[in-house]
């Protein structure tokens, strides 16, 4: 697969493009190649997943009382401590 070239203005004006395209780029200055983007796929499904379980875990924190905040805090200083 070739590398399209693009100049260091263009590649940052485009950028959301770049990232979006399946080919790599080379970035050049003057000419001359000064390093190459290639944009990585994602599984967005999967990135879907983590903040839907992101979210969850939120959820269950916000219905914590203040009791039970107050003993998490409590235990956290505790464990900082001891791991000096």
């Amino acid at each position: 697969m070739t590398a399209t070239k693009v100049g260091i203005r263009e590649f940052r004006a485009g950028l959301a493009d770049f990232v979006d395209s399946d080919a790599p780029v080379a970035v050049t200055r003057h000419g001359q190649t000064v390093g190459y983007f290639i944009p990585v796929k994602q599984d967005r499904a999967a990135d879907a997943v983590a903040l839907r379980a992101a979210g969850e875990k939120l959820d269950a924190l916000l219905e914590l009382t203040e009791g039970e905040v107050e003993e998490m805090v409590t235990d956290f200083k505790r464990l900082r401590k001891a791991k000096r």
